[in-house]
């Protein structure tokens, strides 16, 4: 029997950067993250690389596509594999649609926990019968910091610091400690309330901030930073 590869082209437009992945079946090989959609990038990519297929996701407002190819935008009227209950189909965002498909389709009949964390941090659950249940919708750590800076006067702007403590005795630490541990109290609380409600709850973490969540969590967790690339791809297939 004979196995025919291929190739698929995910690009996922973020609030801050673009990532190109090219998928051979279901496996990464190449990837590129940059700050902007480079449509001559696509188009050379599509052509040298032979591309079979191509999905397009964003967050950002409405894109003038200059794609020389057919290709999917992904939308909430675009063929899922799964059901969405949700009561705002229209707003619910792309990349949080990818994660649930990248869940069900890696972790069938599981409960599941995505925190997906960039430029937002969001949290989506799906159970084991497969049926989304719902999420939230919270500030990222730079978006948090950046907001102690435009929101104050005096308060000067920091980013992501791997070291901290628990209680800062400067302003500076202050600042890190409240929001770092902040943000890791809030993860922290919503994975255990849901481990007491949900047996055996697998808790994935994605997203620009994997690093931090990774190494600072308590919890148990895997980590997978192209689990929105993978929900993409599977979106594609099903489409196909």
């Amino acid at each position: 029997m004979s196995f025919i590869s291929v190739m698929r082209l995910i690009i996922d437009i973020g609030n801050t950067f673009v990532k190109y992945a090219l998928f051979k079946n279901d496996k990464i090989i190449k990837f590129y993250k940059k700050s902007e959609v480079d449509f001559k990038f696509i188009n050379e990519t599509i052509s040298k690389s032979k591309v079979n297929s191509t999905i397009v996701s964003s967050v950002r407002k409405q894109i003038d596509w200059k794609i020389k190819s057919k290709f999917i935008e992904l939308n909430y009227k675009t063929k899922l594999p799964i059901k969405i209950n949700y009561k705002t189909p229209k707003t619910i965002g792309n990349d949080r649609v990818a994660n649930i498909v990248a869940a069900s389709t890696i972790y069938p009949n599981e409960n599941v926990l995505i925190v997906d964390a960039g430029t937002c941090i969001t949290f989506d659950f799906i159970d084991l019968n497969n049926i989304y249940v719902g999420g939230r919708i919270s500030p990222g750590i730079e978006m948090r910091y950046k907001a102690l800076f435009k929101q104050t006067n005096n308060l000067p702007r920091l980013s992501l610091n791997e070291d901290f403590n628990f209680l800062g005795n400067s302003t500076k630490e202050s600042i890190i400690s409240g929001v770092q541990n902040g943000v890791l109290s809030e993860v922290n609380l919503i994975i255990s309330k849901l481990k007491k409600e949900n047996k055996d709850l697998i808790v994935i973490v994605t997203g620009g901030d994997t690093f931090f969540f990774e190494n600072a969590l308590k919890n148990s967790i895997f980590a997978d930073e192209n689990f929105v690339l993978k929900g993409l791809n599977e979106i594609l297939k099903y489409n196909e």
